[in-house]
């Protein structure tokens, strides 16, 4: 029996098989596109394609043109060869680019649905996010929540030929996660720290390489470059398997492939983090005080420490003496790491705080989700060669614990849960602030501080040996408007010059704040329209609650934490921190522009960027 041409099995199943570029259609083998066959959700697609998470739209905004709505073959088997071939023809076919763009932002949603163990929303009030494969023409790519969509541009190229950035798996995925992140932790689109600045593009970058990586097409088509069959079987040497011969030929390798057209809208992120030595002092020069070079920072050590992982996993599994290796093999295992620490980084948003986050929290974070999923690390220990590669260059996890190293601690003391109820703390927002305020001076909640409950999520992970933990995820933030005298008695010092211009707010405008600003603008302000000498200060935590009910992390960010000082003094001199007639506010991030200056190499000041 069949449906609209598809067996009932396949209809049935959860994922179907799509053919994408494996890369860009610049890296070839034998002449031919290098392609790649991926899973993704099944579905019944609207022509468009439009799907229940996606709509794609085929308008080109430059031109003002609409390029048609695309039907996509319904199943792997009915695709022209042509796309499974990687014949040069499918760069000008613009029914294969709707199925490379759509494919890879739902592999991309699949991947964090996976490893977070439930459905994910985008940030905007929309089942749908809209992607315009032909939307521009720039050489840039960007998400934006105004227009609730990614947007990816064509230009010509060095060469003369027209690339089209919907054509580039790497910047695909970079731009799906933007939108991911938007979801799960929208505080993050707020200025904050330098780290939190460069998280952003940092975290896209690594999902991103790693979903490179995870292709075994792509990893073997690196591995086979220059080298000579031994009796049919592509085979490698020890010493071709040592860390620094790997990052020599896998990263320095796929940054060559990349070539230089398309690195203006990637920028040169995989080749700048893979020729970074690790440094500890690298992170307080004022080179990389910069958000863009700081995120290279976060990229290596994420990328050095996959490929250590990588080497040692390759060289342990061989016997003892072995000198050669089948190349394919090794192109598995290096997929098989890749794929299993990008799992463990995307799982690792959920133990992140949901404001202010630095690169310690990021780690102990991961380090935190990996261990509850994955107690057993010693197939690949990601965990050992993360802290030792974010060390390196000077990041040591948040969390001090000791055993397991890095991990959050557990709350000092036993929460209040007698006038809650679990059912509905795992799914209403009114049940967790309940359970909140009854804990508040455990948690360190300022009562008199504006409080939301951002988001309340049970989830089911499984990991790769279908160990099972159900936890849900509570995150909360808080405002506090703070006049200068009210700042002083929570020991915050702001800094003089801006001390000086918020006198003087009255006689200015609001400024240009956006739709994220101004929502918490009103949310904090807290019906108080007379004020104009206040600073906003941010917080907030996250809440992990195990199967029962029970607290077993709270990651948290004190709204009148010391560290408060050093913050305004960052925003204040980069240009962030503003003042208006109600006070001074925070110019969000707008990664359009984010992404053409990291585009143009540009060295403007911080308040350019923002």
């Amino acid at each position: 029996m069949t449906t609209r041409g598809v067996s009932e099995e396949e209809a049935r199943a959860p994922f179907r098989y799509m053919t994408v570029i494996a890369q860009d259609p610049s890296v070839r083998r034998n002449g031919k596109i290098v392609m790649a066959k991926v899973a993704v959700p099944s579905e019944d697609l609207v022509k468009g394609p439009v799907g229940y998470r996606v709509q794609l739209v085929d308008y080109d905004a430059t031109r003002r043109s609409f390029l048609g709505s695309h039907v996509l073959p319904k199943t792997y088997e009915l695709e022209p060869k042509a796309w499974r071939r990687g014949d040069s023809s499918i760069v000008k076919d613009l029914r294969f680019h709707a199925q490379n763009t759509y494919a890879l932002v739902m592999r991309t949603l699949a991947r964090f649905e996976f490893a977070l163990g439930r459905r994910i929303g985008w940030s905007f009030d929309a089942h749908q996010i809209k992607v315009a494969p032909h939307g521009m023409a720039d050489a840039n790519a960007f998400y934006s929540p105004d227009v609730e969509g990614l947007v990816f541009g064509y230009f010509d190229g060095a060469s003369g030929r027209r690339v089209d950035t919907c054509l580039s798996h790497d910047i695909i995925v970079h731009e799906t996660t933007h939108a991911l992140i938007d979801g799960l932790r929208p505080k993050y689109m707020y200025p904050s720290n330098v780290d939190q600045g460069a998280f952003h593009e940092g975290f896209a970058d690594v999902i991103a390489l790693l979903s490179v990586f995870s292709q075994p097409e792509v990893v073997e088509h690196l591995m086979q470059r220059g080298r000579k069959a031994s009796q049919g079987v592509p085979l490698m040497q020890r010493r071709d398997l040592l860390a620094d011969a790997l990052r020599e030929s896998a990263l320095f390798g796929l940054a060559d492939e990349m070539g230089s057209e398309l690195e203006g809208v990637r920028g040169q992120a995989l080749r700048q983090s893979a020729k970074l030595e690790p440094d500890p002092k690298l992170k307080d020069t004022e080179e990389f005080r910069e958000p863009h070079r700081r995120g290279e920072l976060f990229v290596a050590a994420v990328m050095q420490g996959f490929i250590k992982a990588w080497s040692e996993r390759v060289l342990s599994a061989g016997v003892p003496g072995q000198k050669t290796f089948p190349a394919r093999r090794v192109a598995q295992e290096g997929a098989d790491v890749a794929d299993t620490l990008a799992t463990m980084w995307i799982r690792a948003i959920d133990y992140m705080p949901p404001v202010h986050l630095e690169f310690g929290d990021a780690l102990s974070a991961a380090l935190t989700g990996d261990f509850e999923v994955r107690p057993d690390d010693t197939r690949f220990e990601l965990r050992r060669h993360m802290v030792s590669a974010f060390r390196s260059f000077g990041f040591a996890p948040a969390s001090d614990r000791k055993d397991p190293p890095g991990v959050w601690h557990a709350l000092p003391e036993e929460p209040k849960y007698d006038r809650v109820r679990f059912e509905s703390m795992r799914t209403d927002k009114d049940e967790v602030f309940r359970f909140i305020w009854d804990n508040r001076d455990l948690l360190r909640l300022r009562a008199r501080a504006y409080t939301e409950v951002l988001s309340v999520r049970p989830t089911v992970r499984i990991g790769r040996d279908g160990f099972t933990v159900r936890e849900t995820v509570a995150q909360y933030y808080q405002v506090a408007r703070l006049t200068p005298d009210e700042m002083a008695s929570q020991g915050i010092t702001a800094p003089e010059e801006y001390l000086k211009a918020l006198k003087q707010a009255d006689k200015r405008g609001d400024g240009d704040a956006d739709h994220h600003q101004a929502a918490d603008a009103d949310a904090a302000d807290n019906g108080d329209e007379t004020a104009s000498n206040v600073t906003p200060l941010y917080g907030g935590a996250v809440l992990i609650f195990d199967e029962y009910g029970r607290v077993k992390y709270c990651v948290r960010n004190d709204v009148f934490h010391p560290r408060q000082t050093e913050l305004l003094d960052y925003l204040w001199k980069e240009g962030i921190l503003r003042t208006g007639k109600k006070g001074s506010w925070l110019r969000p991030m707008n990664l359009a522009s984010v992404h053409l200056l990291r585009a143009v190499s540009a060295r403007s000041s911080q308040s350019e960027r923002w």
